[in-house]
């Protein structure tokens, strides 16, 4: 096994452990509004789209990791993302950004959209 895929075993079995361990966190609609500034105003819809649908950046609304792993990979990601410090990013603003995408209403399953007429059996 690689050295990456040992860094994101690890950081997975992390965030498994973190996420039992740690209360849901409280999600206000001040967090979410100061979540949905700093999302703008930190840059993150430049690559992410404006409600994290996706862009240059994956789509992160849609299947938003849990807390300390989105928090563990802000602080250190991979591929063309720069990471952002506590220094530039303060943990308060990480927590109310993901506040802000967890509070954006999920996309319909894929096979309750009616595009198409079913085929004649």
């Amino acid at each position: 096994m690689n050295v990456f895929k040992r860094t994101v075993s690890l950081a997975l079995a992390l965030t498994a452990s973190c996420a039992l361990l740690t209360p849901a966190l409280a999600q206000t609609s001040d967090t979410i509004q100061r979540g949905h500034e700093h999302f703008l105003k930190d840059g993150c819809y430049l690559c992410h789209g404006t409600v994290g649908q996706g862009g240059v950046g994956p789509a992160i609304a849609v299947n938003l990791y849990p807390y300390q792993a989105f928090a563990y990979y802000v602080r250190t990601p991979s591929g063309a993302m720069p990471p952002f410090s506590e220094k530039i990013l303060s943990d308060a603003d990480l927590s109310d950004i993901h506040a802000y995408l967890d509070s954006l209403p999920k996309p319909p399953a894929a096979d309750s959209i009616k595009l198409l007429p079913k085929p004649e059996k």
